[in-house]
């Protein structure tokens, strides 16, 4: 019998209870000794979203099977009995498919807001199913009214390709007091990307859902070559990409993207059927702070808001980068004034070294930093808001000719520090990213295609206040996985074998949560929490 999880993303303290649902993991002897016709239902180590005890209400979303590029389009009616004030509200999306299919990239808007990016597992011939759960509480604003709804998880299905995209998603909103209050606007930009923001804002945060993907080079964009390298994905300046943002010109932020993988990537889908990499069935958005552009953007004026990525060839398309705004206002002032006054980007630093041999080899060592700062005269007085990110790339990359082997050993770190001065001592939160990446593909004389891959998605997080520590946590998420299969030849012929485990550890000042989870050859074998 098969067991579902849902698929979470971290929503907080709460979050530290999990549980997995069904019967217990297989014994040894239960493990087939290769991937047959059908396989455990995807599985994730992380938590899920923590749900409040008390009353709730439910809202169906969407509802449709996705064959083909044609958007789901409905429409939204607020929860009755549960006021306009929530507590929470929760996203869930239950999907099913079955026979043949490519992994699929998918969104959903509410009233034009991305709530919800994300990817599809591939399927077994006899079918999967899967959920994912996500903390949706930011977007209570656009929840408070009726709204248009437009889904999109773009299939193809033909002879060949047969699964169809069973999706099914819902809102639960439990009333109450959220622990932190969610922004009162929630924007997206106008005509000519722009944006016309409330003339009190006093707190700014852009989120970019950015996603390198649709088949091309840009999905892989972390093993590109600089165009003398014979590889067959180039660019110009090699691996690096870095995500901008841009208030008329300026530039306000800079982010590392996350590597994601899809469930078909690193040309393994035998890697990810059970055990999906991070990320890949919950993309997480980039946040930027603009707080330091309030005093400009409080004007009452459109202002060009631009997200571009850093790296793509020109002309090359490959990457997805929708922009939602969080506005926090200021009840006690009509028009709250300030000032830009600290825009310091320092020099984009990026060195690609192709080294001819065998292997062939890239070396990338690439990185770029960034200062703003800005305050607000609030209705409780002058706020200074001063954000720093520092962002590094280093990457080794080998392949040898027909690119038969194919390696990277890739490390990303995005430091970020957000200082708020004003209404008392100052605040000031740490943000050390690190993304990392060590695998490789053979293709040996037998035409078995081996791929052997670690992926790392960490972060640590230190709260003060007045130079004393209020909070930390620490964040790794780790996959690690070994598989490999027949090439050229039926899927019934592939002879498929593959173990892949995840550990997902998150512990702080609020707690501690330890969970690891083993598959073998599609079958779960190892289910164990460490707190």
């Amino acid at each position: 019998m098969k067991r579902r999880i849902v698929m979470s993303m971290l929503a907080g303290a709460a979050l530290l209870a999990s549980t997995l649902l069904g019967a217990g993991p297989a014994r040894a002897a239960d493990v087939p000794a290769e991937f047959g016709t059908d396989w455990h239902d995807p599985v994730t180590a992380a938590p899920h979203v923590d749900r409040p005890i008390g009353k709730s209400c439910q809202v169906t979303l969407a509802e449709a099977q996705f064959k083909d590029f044609t958007p789901y389009r409905g429409t939204y009616t607020p929860p009755e009995g549960c006021g306009d004030r929530w507590s929470k509200v929760v996203l869930r999306l239950d999907g099913k498919v079955k026979g043949r299919q490519f992994d699929r990239l998918g969104y959903l808007h509410v009233g034009g807001v991305e709530i919800l990016r994300t990817s599809t597992p591939e399927p077994s011939p006899d079918g999967i199913a899967w959920s994912v759960e996500k903390d949706v509480t930011r977007y209570s604003d656009t929840f408070r009214s009726g709204q248009d709804v437009e889904m999109l998880i773009g299939n193809v299905v033909d002879d060949t390709y047969t699964g169809v995209l069973d999706v099914k998603v819902t809102l639960t909103f439990y009333p109450g007091k959220p622990a932190a209050a969610p922004a009162d606007k929630v924007l997206t930009l106008g005509d000519g990307n722009t944006l016309t923001a409330p003339r009190n804002s006093e707190r700014i945060l852009a989120e970019v859902y950015a996603t390198g993907s649709g088949g091309g080079c840009e999905e892989f964009w972390y093993l590109a070559v600089p165009d003398k390298a014979p590889y067959s994905c180039q660019a110009d300046g090699g691996p690096y990409r870095e995500v901008q943002i841009k208030v008329d010109g300026q530039l306000a932020g800079i982010a590392a993207p996350f590597p994601h993988v899809w469930t078909g990537g690193w040309s393994n889908p035998f890697l990810w059927y059970v055990v999906p990499a991070p990320r890949a069935f919950d993309v997480k958005p980039i946040e930027y702070d603009l707080t330091p552009f309030a005093g400009l953007l409080n004007d009452g004026r459109p202002h060009k808001v631009d997200v571009s990525v850093v790296g793509v060839p020109e002309g090359q398309s490959g990457w997805s980068a929708p922009v939602d705004v969080l506005v926090w206002q200021d009840a006690g002032r009509a028009h709250v004034p300030g000032k830009l006054t600290v825009d310091r980007a320092g020099d984009l630093a990026n060195s690609s070294t192709y080294t001819a041999g065998s292997p062939e080899r890239v070396d990338t060592e690439a990185g770029h930093r960034l200062t703003v700062s800005g305050y607000v005269d609030t209705s409780h007085g002058r706020v200074t808001t001063t954000v720093g990110r520092t962002l590094a790339n280093t990457s080794t990359h080998r392949w040898t000719d027909g690119e038969n082997v194919d390696g990277l050993d890739a490390t990303w770190t995005d430091d970020e520090s957000v200082t708020v001065d004003g209404r008392g001592p100052a605040r000031t939160t740490l943000t050390h990213r690190t993304y990392t990446m060590n695998g490789s593909t053979t293709i040996g004389d037998d035409a078995r295609l081996r791929t052997v891959l670690t992926l790392g998605d960490r972060a640590a997080v230190v709260e003060t206040r007045g130079g004393r520590r209020t909070g930390w946590s620490r964040l790794d998420d780790t996959v690690t996985g070994d598989a490999t299969y027949t090439t050229g030849v039926p899927r019934d012929q592939r002879h498929a074998v593959g173990t892949t485990s995840e550990r997902y550890r998150l512990y702080g000042s609020a707690g501690c949560y330890d969970h690891s989870l083993t598959t073998v050859q599609g079958v779960l074998s190892g289910d164990r929490d460490g707190c």
